[in-house]
């Protein structure tokens, strides 16, 4: 089984790309459809205009098996194919007239061809009754429909196929009327819950100012980011509710809005559009905490009169940490000194007192290694490579070398953690790469009886901070990992996949690491330190204070608890 569904977002330029973005199966169903009627309306041969309809017809379906087999299901092809479609059913009418009665027989034809072109109407429903917002007081709303819209879908080309099949036995036309009459209660379904989902989210808007006046939140979380990015939100939650006060969570979209209602018992509140965002200001707010810098972040910030503080979801020397773009906000809470600096290197200036140097409380639980002794018992390493980004200046991926590592490790006896990255299927030979490495951890783990991890047992089932207890050390990239890591003063390496004539002095962590090149040229070298000699433990106690902030283990979660406190 597959752990990372390839993206095609990198071949865009190949033809088989393009024509299904330009929907060219859709071109093919229609002119095989097209071609069918015609034919009969001109009287050519019945099998050959039947022909052309099957041959549409199974372009349909089968178009749809590769997105089934990959679990989407028949989500995108509601409302698609609704002129082939109906063209079919003409044929398959045409068919059923020669041996049944032609009134019901085009009866049925005519309620299958609605529910076909009603498909749009039902997904446009769908689209607008969106979740609306929990866990608020007074506030009744049902934020998921009955049934996915694109059950529709399936439930008409089934009709289609019985109603094709009973026209080719010739069975009485009534059971077709009974089928299509079948078919139409999900549409219709479909549609009056739509309808009423969205009459709810509208008294409940009515509702919101009671309620969130009941809530008095003194604080907002404003979170819009994509699925399976719901580790940005996860990671400061426990923290922000560690203040103890009454807070809200506004989300931007339906993936955000399912991660959240997941994470906090706090009122989580869905606003799409910025047109929305008037009614969650509530009189009692008096800061926004944001963990991303996304763009959509701006639809919160222009509220002035609040305080808005931004604090990403990691520490790292990535381009993102320092965007200019992250001025906007009222204040920076950082790590260390590492992040302030960090700024500064790039040129950019900022106002004094825009940073607050409050620790990364994350680590809190991270087990903080002893004085190093036989090092030469086989280890276990955590390998956890970053993912290509989405742009060339972020990409410090080292996965195009990650079976190189891996083997190297497995060959000194280590045993491997391998924690990819949420996004690494955004690029489809990094996504080819990872499944090489678990394949190559598989059949060692056979053959060797080695606990190896990697996918849910190393991602789902243990956190970050449980995967670097077990660890003896870690081989990563430029990443937030690292950083986190560095709490432990356990060794690790970075890969130097940007490497350039100042790679050290842009990303200072590199000091105290031991660097792998970017073609792994040196991985037997780097093993020898990292699980061997290590003489940089001293090193990475000093970057320890400079990246993570200067604080002692037992008050170190109570330096962002009280600078967080003054805002809220």
């Amino acid at each position: 089984m597959k752990l990372f569904s390839r993206s095609s977002s990198n071949d865009r330029g190949s033809f088989a790309k393009r024509f299904e973005q330009a929907n060219g199966l859709e071109l093919v169903a229609n002119a095989l459809a097209s071609f069918s009627v015609v034919s009969l309306l001109l009287g050519i041969e019945l099998w050959l205009a039947l022909a052309a309809a099957g041959i549409a017809f199974a372009v349909i379906v089968g178009f749809g098996l590769p997105a089934l087999r990959k679990g989407k299901g028949w989500r995108q092809y509601v409302g698609r194919f609704v002129l082939s479609r109906v063209l079919i059913l003409i044929a398959i009418g045409y068919a059923y007239v020669r041996t049944s009665d032609e009134l019901l027989v085009w009866v049925s034809v005519g309620i299958l061809s609605f529910l076909i072109g009603t498909e749009v109407n039902c997904a446009k429903v769908a689209a607008g009754a969106i979740p609306y917002g929990v866990n608020l007081p007074g506030v009744s709303v049902r934020n998921y429909p009955l049934f996915r819209v694109n059950f529709i879908f399936l439930v008409n080309v089934i009709a289609m196929f019985i109603l094709a099949a009973l026209a080719w036995s010739g069975v009485n036309p009534w059971i077709g009327i009974a089928v299509t009459l079948v078919a139409a209660v999900p549409t219709s379904i479909s549609l009056l819950d739509g309808i009423l989902r969205v009459r709810s989210r509208r008294i409940a808007e009515r509702q919101l100012p009671s309620a969130l006046a009941a809530v008095a939140p003194t604080f907002a979380v404003h979170w819009d980011a994509p699925a399976k990015t719901d580790y940005q939100l996860a990671m400061w939650l426990p923290y922000l509710e560690r203040l103890n006060k009454p807070f809200i969570v506004v989300v931007r979209n339906r993936a955000s809005f399912i991660a959240a209602s997941k994470l906090t018992t706090a009122p989580v509140l869905l606003r799409s559009v910025v047109a929305d965002m008037d009614g969650v200001i509530a009189s009692t707010l008096k800061a926004v905490f944001y963990v991303n810098s996304n763009a959509r972040n701006v639809h919160m910030a222009r509220y002035t009169h609040l305080t808005h503080i931004q604090l990403l979801h990691g520490e790292s020397d990535k381009a993102p940490s320092f965007n200019p773009v992250l001025r906007m906000f009222d204040k920076n809470f950082v790590a260390g000194q590492a992040a302030i600096d960090r700024f500064a290197r790039a040129g950019i200036e900022t106002a004094p007192g825009w940073f607050s140097i409050v620790g990364r409380p994350q680590v809190e639980n991270i087990a903080v290694a002893g004085e190093a002794t036989d090092r030469s018992g086989h280890k276990t390493v955590m390998y956890a490579p970053t993912w290509a980004g989405y742009f060339a200046d972020s990409n410090y991926s080292s996965l195009p070398i990650g079976v190189a590592v891996v083997q190297a490790l497995l060959q000194r006896g280590a045993r491997v953690v391998f924690r990819s990255h949420p996004y690494t299927a955004v690029n489809a030979s990094h996504a080819a790469e990872a499944e090489r490495i678990v394949e190559l951890l598989a059949a060692d783990r056979a053959a060797s009886g080695r606990e190896h991890l990697w996918g849910p047992a190393a991602e789902k089932d243990l956190s970050t901070t449980e995967c670097f207890n077990i660890s003896d050390a870690l081989i990563s990239d430029v990443s937030s990992i690292v950083p986190d890591f560095l709490y432990s003063e356990k060794p690790f390496a970075i890969a130097a996949i940007a490497a350039s004539e100042d790679f050290v002095e842009e990303f200072p962590l590199a000091k105290a690491s031991y660097l792998l090149a970017r073609d792994g040229s040196n991985i037997e070298q780097v093993l020898d330190e990292l699980l061997v000699n290590d003489s940089l433990l001293d090193e990475r106690r000093n970057w320890k204070k400079y990246y993570l902030g200067d604080f002692a283990p037992e008050g170190y979660v109570d330096v962002f608890l009280n600078e967080a406190g003054k805002y809220v």
